[in-house]
């Protein structure tokens, strides 16, 4: 009986282990597709927000409100904040070269025409200061006659909605990123638009400067 026994232990034991239990799982389909381009809601909230907040409406006064601006200007910066295999930026500022160095031409399409879309919500930054206001609204509207400087609102509209492709929208924007940029043309080191900006800002003082770009933040 043992001898059986042993035999019968021995017929188990040499017996194939069953295909269930060797047979690797199969593997997961795999797809040669390329992945869909990603859509300008996941550029801008994946590249833009932190800076822009995902709908374009910056809370930060140093950088810019983009909801509502045109998307054809805004579509010009982003290209000329791109370096080429030939040349430079137009528009110097390291951090927008580096977050746009991997945009295509369609992305900044796509970003221009999104922001164009998001609801403008402007600057909440207090102004409270009313003589600069009121030499900025005069500024803004009627410029310096004596000193040969035009009123903004001949280029940018008298509400600050801009002419687009040329002219930006500025109504609502924040008074330090405004002012920034005001400083930037009359030096020079922004000269990627026109030189109107330069040829207009070297006739306006600081407290001018900043006096309009207030009054361009309270703007609505």
């Amino acid at each position: 009986m043992i001898k059986n026994m042993i035999v019968l232990m021995a017929l188990v034991l040499s017996a194939p282990i069953s295909a269930e239990t060797t047979t690797d799982a199969p593997a997961a389909p795999t797809s040669d597709a390329p992945a869909a381009p990603a859509t300008a809601g996941e550029i801008a909230s994946g590249v833009c927000a932190g800076c822009h907040a995902a709908d374009g409406n910056s809370v930060i006064p140093m950088n810019p409100i983009l909801a509502g601006q045109h998307a054809e200007y805004i579509i010009k910066q982003l290209t000329d904040f791109k370096a080429t295999e030939s040349a430079p930026p137009k528009r110097n500022s390291p951090v927008m070269s580096s977050m746009v160095a991997a945009l295509s031409p369609e992305d900044m399409k796509k970003l221009g025409e999104y922001y164009a879309k998001q609801k403008h919500t402007p600057s909440q930054v207090p102004a409270n200061d009313e003589k600069l206001l009121t030499t900025g609204k005069i500024l803004y509207h009627g410029g310096n006659i004596e000193h040969g400087v035009p009123a903004c609102a001949s280029c940018h509209g008298p509400t600050g909605s801009g002419i687009p492709p040329r002219y930006p929208a500025l109504a609502g924007q924040h008074a330090e990123y405004t002012l920034t940029q005001l400083s930037l043309f009359n030096t020079g080191d922004r000269a990627n638009d026109n030189d109107v900006m330069h040829k207009v800002l070297i006739r306006m003082s600081g407290a001018e400067k900043r006096a309009v770009a207030t009054y361009i933040s309270t703007m609505r």
